[in-house]
């Protein structure tokens, strides 16, 4: 609490990023406290809509942004979103202009509709949204990062300040945008048993994937063909049958990867047996199993520069095994290898 306050001190803009997750409640509802407590309601909460997103999702989002004390700045605009399911359709372009009717859902009537923020990549839009939303002045983003799910992000958010004293936040490109992560040290238990204690709303989906089996620390709320997200598309179907349907129909590769279940997207826990080792495994299925030249050019000099530094060090198998795990689940922008 006490760390939004200080940013409430800090920044007369301010915004919070919502995905309709776990973490991004809990940061809504303390920021929600700290504008009440300071005469800053209503507070403006940024949603970037990526089309492919789950139904129940998406009515948690309508609750959340129809709430008085939320100003809601829901983005429905043309902008492209990576597709992990198809080694051939790289992109979903979302509410793309002249598609209406392929679109998996209608827009918001309160939605901004018209992309005026320099870019269609959606984590460049964050800094852009803050920085035309506030004319350029100082401003500041609150999101629910947290280090626990990634070695990167514990690195970065305790390592040096990126604003007077603080660690865990980030410069955002322009002079004086910042985003910041004020529960960026809590575990995913700190995150629940703050919701159940304080009788906090959350999103539903989260009651259907506990139903279904799925580990606490696993479930994720984000656009269902992200990479790291397509294991649930492996029970999508069941949960939410209607958007399988429509999201089948618009986006390449999501029928096949919802029926490979098992550990399609796994790396084996055993080198296959026709390889000499993790290694050779891996460029085999970089040469057959991405398609296009550019993409393959890609993962291939990211490979040889990992090669070069950790060839002679203890991790280079687990270094293999997280490069197979980039190929199997199309991740042409290098995300799994930056985590």
């Amino acid at each position: 609490m006490n760390r939004i306050r200080y940013l409430f001190d800090e920044f007369e803009n301010i915004t919070v990023s919502f995905s309709g997750g776990k973490d991004s409640t809990v940061v809504l509802n303390l920021a929600l406290i700290v504008a009440r407590e300071k005469g800053r309601l209503p507070l403006k909460v940024v949603f970037i809509d990526q089309e492919a997103e789950w139904q129940t999702v998406i009515d948690y989002i309508r609750r959340t942004m129809s709430r008085p004390e939320v100003e809601p700045l829901w983005f429905q605009m043309p902008i492209k979103i990576f597709n992990a399911t198809s080694s051939q359709s790289e992109w979903l372009y979302c509410w793309e202009d002249g598609k209406e009717a392929e679109w998996i859902r209608e827009k918001e009537p309160n939605s901004i509709k018209v992309n005026r923020y320099g870019t269609d990549r959606f984590a460049e839009l964050f800094p852009a949204i803050t920085d035309v939303e506030f004319g350029g002045q100082k401003a500041c983003a609150i999101a629910g990062v947290r280090a626990e799910e990634s070695y990167n992000r514990r690195q970065g958010l305790t390592s040096f300040a990126t604003y007077k004293h603080v660690t865990w936040g980030n410069k955002w490109g322009k002079e004086g945008i910042f985003t910041f992560y004020p529960i960026y040290d809590w575990s995913y238990k700190d995150v629940w048993a703050a919701i159940h204690r304080n009788g906090w709303e959350y999103c539903q989906i989260y009651d259907y994937m506990w139903q279904y089996g799925v580990p606490v620390s696993q479930m994720r709320v984000s656009n269902v063909h992200h990479e790291t997200a397509v294991k649930t598309l492996y029970y999508l179907q069941e949960i939410e049958a209607g958007t399988w349907e429509k999201i089948t129909a618009r986006i390449n590769g999501i029928n096949t990867a919802g029926h490979l279940k098992g550990n399609a997207f796994d790396v084996p826990k055993q080198l296959p047996y026709m390889f000499a080792d993790w290694r050779e495994y891996r460029d085999h299925l970089l040469k057959n199993l991405i398609a296009g030249g550019e993409a393959q050019e890609r993962f291939r000099k990211k490979f040889e520069q990992m090669d070069r530094v950790y060839h002679d060090l203890p991790i280079k198998d687990e270094m293999y095994k997280v490069q197979i795990s980039a190929i199997l689940t199309n991740d042409y922008h290098l995300t799994k290898l930056g985590n």
